[in-house]
C-alpha cells in the first residue's frame, strides 16, 4: 500500500459519508451544522475503512455497507464531540482544527452528538433490505457494540477510574479499552463480515482480530499521548496526565507498552491471513495503523 493508494481510499469513503450527511436548513440548521462540522473535521476514517475492506474479503458486493460505513462514522464521531466537552476531556482542539464545543457551544455540541447517534441509525436502516437477510443481525452488532455494554460501557468506567483519581488495575484498564476503543473497530469489521455473508464462526474470529487492534491502537494513542507533539498530533499531548487517566503507559512504561502493541498487532494479521480469502490491503492497514505516529 503506499500514500496515494490509502488516500484514494479515504477519498472514496469522504464521498460516501457526506452522501448521506444532512442538508443544513430548517429550524434545526444550527444543530445539523454543528454536525456536519464534526463529522467533516477530518480523521482516518478507520472504521468505515476497516468495515469495508473485511466486507470485500468475504466477497461482499453491492452497497448495502455503505450506509453502515456512514454510520458507524456518525457514531464515532459523537462519541469524540461528547468526549472533548468540558464535562469529560475538556479538550478545545482535535486534529488541529477547534472541537465543536470550542466552535459552537457546550449545548450544541451535547445536541449534535445526540444527533449523530440517532442518524447514525436513521442512515443505517437505509440500506436496502430486500431479501438481504443480513441487514438486522447487522444492526444488531451496531447498536450492541456502541451501547451501554460496548462503547458506552467503556466510556462509564473510564470515568469512573477518574473519580478515583485513575486508580485501577490492569484488568479495569483492558475493560475500558476493550470496551471504549475496540467495541467500535469490532463493529466495523463484523458489519462488514455479516453484511457479505460470513459464518458465525468467522464472525467471532473478526471479532477477537478487532479486539486485537483495537487495544492496539489504544495503547498506541497512549504512547503517542507521551512522546507526541501537538503540531504531530493536532491535538494537545500530556491530556492523560493532566486529567489523572490511568493508562498502559503509566502502568508498564513505553517500552513494555511497545512490546504488547507488537504482539497484539502481529496476531491480528495472522488472524486476518488465515482465512482463505485474503486481503492484502487489509493486512497492510492493520499494521499500519496500529504503528501510526499520529
Amino acid at each position: 500500500m503506499n500514500k496515494e493508494q490509502l488516500e484514494e481510499r479515504i477519498k472514496q469513503i469522504e464521498t460516501i459519508i457526506s452522501g448521506y450527511l444532512p442538508k443544513e436548513e430548517g429550524e434545526q440548521k444550527t444543530v445539523i451544522e454543528a454536525m456536519n462540522y464534526s463529522i467533516l473535521a477530518g480523521g482516518k476514517r478507520l472504521r468505515p475503512m476497516l468495515m469495508q475492506e473485511t466486507y470485500r474479503m468475504f466477497g461482499g458486493t453491492g452497497d448495502a455497507v455503505f450506509p453502515f460505513m456512514a454510520a458507524i462514522e456518525m457514531i464515532h464521531t459523537y462519541s469524540l464531540v461528547h468526549d472533548d466537552l468540558p464535562a469529560m476531556d475538556n479538550d478545545e482542539y482535535r486534529r488541529g482544527k477547534k472541537t465543536t464545543w470550542a466552535q459552537f457551544d457546550e449545548c450544541t455540541a451535547i445536541l449534535a452528538g445526540d444527533g449523530l447517534l440517532n442518524f447514525a441509525f436513521e442512515t443505517a436502516l437505509k440500506a436496502d433490505g430486500g431479501d438481504n437477510p443480513y441487514i438486522l443481525p447487522a444492526l444488531s452488532v451496531l447498536a450492541s457494540k456502541a451501547g451501554i455494554y460496548g462503547m458506552i460501557g467503556g466510556q462509564t468506567a473510564d470515568i469512573e477510574a477518574e473519580k478515583r483519581n485513575g486508580s485501577m488495575d490492569e484488568k479495569q484498564l483492558l475493560y475500558i479499552h476493550e470496551h471504549k476503543t475496540a467495541a467500535l473497530i469490532q463493529a466495523a469489521m463484523m458489519i462488514g463480515a455479516v453484511l457479505a455473508g460470513a459464518s458465525s464462526e468467522e464472525t467471532a474470529r473478526i471479532e477477537k482480530c478487532a479486539y486485537n487492534i483495537g487495544i492496539a491502537f489504544q495503547i498506541q494513542d497512549d504512547i503517542l499521548d507521551v512522546t507526541s507533539t501537538f503540531d504531530v498530533l493536532g491535538k494537545p499531548i500530556g491530556s492523560d496526565e493532566k486529567n489523572h487517566k490511568m493508562t498502559y503507559v503509566s502502568l508498564y512504561g513505553i517500552e513494555k507498552s511497545k512490546e504488547e502493541v507488537k504482539r497484539l498487532s502481529e496476531e491480528a494479521v495472522s488472524i486476518l491471513a488465515s482465512f482463505g480469502q485474503r486481503n492484502p490491503f487489509l493486512e497492510e492497514l492493520v499494521e499500519r495503523l496500529i504503528n501510526r505516529e499520529k
